[in-house]
């Protein structure tokens, strides 16, 4: 007797638009779908979003809702307030892992009470270039030994919580001049190099018991030049599973970002992310039930014509349902409020010797793009904890000043415009000190003080350093 292939229902997690469950998604759900990806435009209030994924587990038990909720810059729960948690950056600063943990199991505590059982967090990038323009702050920083005891102790935090971590991006994104939402960067580095210093922090992941590590759309040509590691056997099957022993559920980045199938299309890139060991796959932000449909059709073709193996999809949907049962259950009670030091937070700051705050200054807030992984609309800075800059954006000129001026900005170096501005506000007002909450460069030619993260509670310890009660 022929045996049929399995459904790939079990390994797809899209995303969906709307506040309230769709039927369409409801139906797949019911019918087996692996569960859903939220997003801050999913949610709308604590209530809200309890009332959402009761809906998504009533109609699939074993749902799997998955969210990015980092700490930090990256909040979907707090997108409309920034994150009360320090973030990476500015903790692997500060360098205390009792610290660390205690983020991480905060941050679980607030995602079981609301309902999320799978974290697309931390990152265990080493962010190795400071001009990287989607990693940054989202990094514990440069030292593979720091970024993996940092991590170790985020990851064994979260999952004591109850909620699987997912630690990214694999083999490591940390040394990339682009941002694989909007193209294919290349890491360029000899096997040797990676195992020294990217694959550290995933060692220990693994080793502090991570349940799902995420895939990275980045080329590693001297590991595969044949396409990104999320599609690559060479880095998901020998490097992650066989060298480093990882028997969890790898996880792909969301297969609508460019890295993944800006060429080939969605359908054609979740057959690749398959074959390559992914087993489950992230598909994007705002699917449909047809593009739903046509990647079950790809996958159907991939399996008849040999191009994906049964058995390949077969591992894949038995280790997604063996980490559903695992984080099976009811949501968690409401967790009690976070709060943290600001002369704590502050302590992991940057401030360049001889920095002195100007007395009436000009408060000016330099406003760039947010890359994607933060968002566009997540408040930031100053503005975010009752202070009111004056914006500027590309294009536009300094407003004139008879002060010196007090610049905030975010990785203030890696834009032509902003370190034109910069400059053009020290030669105008001598004493203007300029603030970056971002990843600033080695030099710190743009940067007095250094905040290294622009989530709420380092704008809160920024505001109170302002004020002289955080030294």
């Amino acid at each position: 007797m022929i045996s049929s292939p399995p459904s790939a229902a079990p390994v797809l997690l899209p995303g969906f638009v709307g506040t309230e469950l769709p039927d369409w998604l409801a139906a797949r759900l019911r019918a087996g779908l692996g569960g859903v990806c939220l997003f801050a435009e999913n949610i709308t209030s604590p209530e809200q979003l309890r009332a959402l994924t009761a809906a998504i587990r009533e109609a699939n038990p074993l749902a799997l809702i998955a969210i990015d909720e980092e700490g930090g810059d990256v909040s979907r729960l707090h997108a409309a307030t920034g994150s009360p948690f320090p973030g990476n950056a500015v903790l692997g600063r500060i360098d205390d892992t009792e610290l660390t943990a205690s983020v991480g199991a905060a941050v679980a505590a607030e995602l079981l009470a609301a309902g999320v059982n799978l974290n697309f967090a931390p990152d265990a990038d080493i962010n190795s270039n400071p001009d990287n323009p989607v990693i940054g702050v989202r990094s514990f920083g440069t030292e593979p030994a720091l970024v993996a005891r940092h991590t170790a102790a985020w990851v064994a935090a979260h999952e004591a919580g109850g909620v699987a971590v997912s630690a990214k991006h694999f083999p490591g994104h940390g040394d990339t001049a682009a941002d694989s939402h909007h193209a294919l960067p290349v890491v360029d580095l000899p096997l040797e190099t990676l195992r020294e210093r990217e694959l550290v922090p995933f060692e220990a992941a693994i080793a502090a018991g991570a349940r799902t590590i995420m895939s990275s759309h980045i080329l590693l040509p001297q590991l595969d030049p044949s396409g990104p590691a999320t599609f690559s056997s060479r880095i998901l099957q020998r490097l992650l599973r066989e060298e480093l022993g990882f028997e969890g559920v790898v996880v792909s980045d969301a297969l609508d970002m460019a890295g993944a199938s800006g060429e080939i299309g969605i359908p054609a890139a979740a057959v690749r992310a398959l074959a390559g060991g992914c087993d489950l796959l992230c598909i994007g932000t705002r699917n449909t039930d047809a593009q739903l449909g046509a990647i079950e059709d790809a996958i159907g073709a991939a399996l008849a014509a040999g191009e994906l193996d049964d058995a390949r999809l077969a591992d894949a949907v038995a280790r997604v349902i063996a980490l559903a049962e695992s984080l099976a259950g009811q949501p968690g009670a409401q967790p009690d409020a976070f709060s943290t030091d600001p002369v704590r937070i502050a302590s992991g700051f940057d401030v360049a010797p001889g920095t002195v705050l100007p007395e009436g200054a000009r408060l000016v807030s330099i406003e760039t793009n947010a890359n994607m992984a933060v968002g566009p609309d997540v408040p930031w800075g100053l503005a975010s904890v009752g202070r009111a800059p004056e914006r500027v954006y590309e294009g536009q000129a300094l407003p004139a000043s008879d002060a010196p001026y007090l610049i905030v900005g975010k990785d203030n170096h890696r834009r032509a415009w902003t370190r034109e501005l910069i400059d053009a506000a020290r030669a105008a007002q001598p004493g203007t000190v300029v603030i970056d909450m971002g990843w600033p460069s080695p030099d710190r030619a743009y940067a007095d003080i250094a905040t290294f993260g622009a989530s709420r509670s380092v704008s809160v310890a920024l505001r109170e350093l302002l004020d002289g009660g955080a030294r």
